[in-house]
């Protein structure tokens, strides 16, 4: 089990009596069981966790899934108040004065690390940088941006680069904007806030096939730094006392732990569900290799899922016990 409060230790302790009293009796007909409602955040990894989970909740337990759409902040508030039941990914670092928050209400619970390998934070092209084609071999960190504004030209505004933000609604977006005013860098660059997660990665592998110059945020596990070689800016190394509005947030950002939380109230009411998420545990190079697949065969977020549990059966079937594993293979 991963960090939990001690009282939950107990709950999952007891999920298999509870589970065995819960099965009918000759001649009753089982109970049905409400769909599990999942919060599906606009980015890929999250919507492939989502569906990995709710197939194997789905052919080894008999939960039928939902999925609500909605951003950082708005699934962080349907989770506490009951509207959404389970975030597979929840970027901590990210909102944690809110997450903080939402946890000591008792509103939410937390399972620990889906993954905690990751990365997130500024980039360019490598070839910028490295090899007999680099344009700014001196491009190092976030402080030498004043000097090569030209490289990254803006074509709607011609007198700055072009800083490509992440999308409306998520938190780091916000994030970068202050940055931008913390390394004085808003007389060289623009503010560019893209209008969709697909836009944004398209703007990498538009720039990436044309040879073109390209700055802005990224964050890995994705299928993008996967299949293309970008290098990460310096900054100053993450420091707890810069990481706030009121310091500009003048640091790198943190590794986060990006973890499974549950709505209390549905948790209290679903052991078995709890049991299971809690074993759920990924990598960002397992996460970036189900979405290169999900890339490079147009595939959906629920056929990246059924890759997965085909590809991974060594990763996921210690998860669930025997026979949920066979239910869910039999079903594949």
């Amino acid at each position: 089990m991963r960090h939990m409060h001690s009282s939950w230790k107990k709950v999952l302790l007891l999920a298999a009596g509870l589970s065995l009293l819960a099965m009918p009796m000759a001649g009753c007909a089982p109970a049905e069981k409400e769909p599990i409602i999942f919060g599906d955040l606009s980015w890929d990894s999250a919507q492939v966790c989502n569906r990995i989970a709710a197939t194997i909740l789905k052919h080894g337990y008999g939960y039928e899934a939902e999925y609500v759409p909605g951003d950082t902040i708005t699934v962080l508030q349907g989770l506490r108040n009951g509207d959404i039941q389970v975030n597979m990914e929840i970027w901590v670092e990210n909102q944690l004065d809110a997450y903080n928050e939402a946890l000591d209400a008792g509103d939410v619970i937390d399972l620990g690390n889906n993954y905690g390998d990751n990365y997130q934070g500024w980039l360019v092209p490598t070839y910028m940088i490295e090899g007999s084609g680099a344009v700014a071999p001196d491009l190092k960190s976030v402080f030498d941006l004043p000097q090569y504004w030209e490289l990254f030209k803006d074509p709607e505004n011609p007198d700055k680069g072009r800083f490509i933000n992440s999308i409306p609604g998520w938190e780091c977006t916000g994030i970068n904007t202050i940055k931008l005013e913390t390394y004085e860098l808003t007389d060289y660059y623009t503010d560019f806030v893209v209008g969709s997660g697909t836009a944004l990665s398209g703007s990498i592998a538009g720039a990436y096939q044309k040879g073109e110059a390209w700055l802005g945020y990224y964050w890995a596990p994705t299928w993008v730094l996967g299949k293309y070689d970008m290098t990460l800016l310096e900054e100053a190394p993450y420091d707890v006392d810069l990481w706030n509005e009121e310091a500009g947030y003048a640091c790198a950002y943190p590794s986060n732990n990006v973890n499974i939380a549950l709505n209390a109230d549905f948790a209290d009411a679903n052991p078995d569900v709890v049991a299971f998420l809690d074993n759920f545990e990924t990598t960002t190079p397992l996460i970036n290799a189900v979405l290169a697949y999900m890339q490079d065969n147009e595939a959906t977020t629920d056929e990246a899922a059924l890759f997965f549990l085909e590809e991974y059966e060594d990763v996921w079937t210690p998860w669930v016990s025997s026979d949920v594993a066979a239910s869910v293979k039999a079903a594949l």
